[in-house]
């Protein structure tokens, strides 16, 4: 009785291909992501203004000079406001929607794809279309045009002297992330087992305790990711206030998140202080990685019960 013996490969032939494959992603990361990430906290401690070359060896006096700044600190004020407002809304939304669409027995897709397609958008583009169409100047755009059949006036929507353009900068980002976190909480809901809705149903249990105290629990782990991205996106700001308020020349209080205060003292202003934006970007880095880590410690990806 013979037997055939399969050829194996050698290593050597799996690891050549492999690095084929994996290489340019690893060498794409090395060079737009940890070389200039690296490169920005070296360049933090020197005085680099116009250039991306060290000059002058400050050590942490870009630090202290922005810790002390008052137009730094109100864009931190900018970045807090606006997370209480999308963070929290962004989940609510985002979860309700996965809990809708889960359930429809009919045209599944369809749904899924209509609400993530905005992710698809860009974010330039979508600020544009909110600043020149849906909230245009005083007298123009969609919203007013709907007011006005209510007898309502025109507003001002991105005028200084108010706070309705949280109302555009909000719905924007709401407009554009919905759709992605409902996708992952959709995930997350495919995951519980159906045995677990068909024994509560048998002990009587619908409605909302179904969703406190099956839905919920199991979704502890999406839960705090989505919390954690949507926090890091909030942080990340930068299109929606700079292309519908900066770029055109409005300034009403709270218009600079950190990202757009950072662009401006270090590309968009004359004196070009690249080490102060570096050091800036670094402070950022380091707030949002220690509220992620007090997010994780507090609430952790897992049930208590299965820890």
């Amino acid at each position: 009785m013979s037997t055939s013996v399969v050829p194996t490969r050698p290593v050597g032939h799996r690891s050549f291909w492999y690095a084929i494959f994996v290489g340019p992603f690893v060498l794409g990361l090395l060079v737009f992501v940890y070389i200039p990430v690296l490169w920005s906290v070296y360049l933090s401690f020197f005085d680099a203004r116009n250039t991306v070359t060290p000059t002058e060896f400050v050590g942490l006096a870009n630090y202290a000079y922005l810790l002390q700044d008052q137009a730094f600190l109100t864009s931190m004020g900018t970045f807090v406001v606006f997370a209480i407002f999308i963070v929290p809304l962004t989940f609510a939304l985002s979860l309700a929607l996965a809990l809708l669409v889960n359930k429809v027995r009919v045209a599944k897709a369809f749904f899924r794809s209509a609400f993530f397609l905005p992710t698809a958008c860009s974010y330039v583009i979508a600020s544009m279309i909110w600043r020149l169409s849906i909230f245009n100047g005083a007298r123009f755009g969609l919203v007013n045009n709907v007011l006005r059949l209510f007898g309502i006036p025109p507003v001002n929507w991105l005028g200084g002297e108010h706070y309705l353009y949280w109302v555009v900068l909000v719905s924007l980002r709401l407009w554009l992330q919905v759709g992605f976190y409902m996708i992952l909480f959709i995930a997350g809901l495919n995951r519980i087992p159906e045995d677990t809705y068909a024994a509560a149903a048998v002990d009587g249990a619908t409605g909302w305790r179904v969703l406190r105290w099956i839905t919920l629990p199991q979704l502890r782990g999406t839960s705090v990711a989505v919390l954690l991205l949507l926090l890091i996106g909030a942080f990340q700001a930068f299109d929606e206030f700079y292309n519908t308020l900066i770029s055109v020349g409005t300034y009403p209080p709270f218009a600079r998140p950190p990202l757009v205060y950072l662009y401006l003292i270090s590309l968009g202003q004359g004196s070009q202080d690249l080490g102060l934006g570096s050091a800036g970007t670094v402070i950022l880095t380091a707030v949002v990685a220690v509220i992620g880590l007090i997010q994780i410690r507090l609430f952790g990806f897992t049930p208590k019960d299965e820890r």
